[in-house]
């Protein structure tokens, strides 16, 4: 499992490091993979990192998933130190 986990990682960390060699000097990205709840690595690495934002995605859940479930976009806009952006998926009805 943890082979399985290094290997998603790094597959995501490579496509978004490929996504933002669009913007070379426009754009500085870091990149971390931590263990953890969500919630609380996201908003301790950006404050870590000193970043100046972060930019995450929504799943685009409904009302009652979202209540079932929590959503970690949710508590990063309310408990990061920084501005959160989140990014509605391309056909979400949110």
């Amino acid at each position: 499992m943890d082979q399985y986990m290094a290997s998603a990682a790094d597959t995501v960390v490579t496509k978004a490091k490929s996504l933002c060699t669009a913007f070379p000097n426009q754009v500085r990205v870091e990149t971390c993979v931590e263990k953890g709840d969500p919630r609380d690595v996201i908003c301790g690495a950006a404050e870590k990192a000193g970043a100046d934002m972060v930019v995450m995605g929504s799943h685009g859940y409904g009302f009652l998933q979202r209540a079932l479930l929590g959503s970690v976009s949710n508590h990063c806009v309310h408990n990061c130190k920084c501005p959160v952006v989140v990014v509605k998926r391309p056909g979400s009805k949110q």
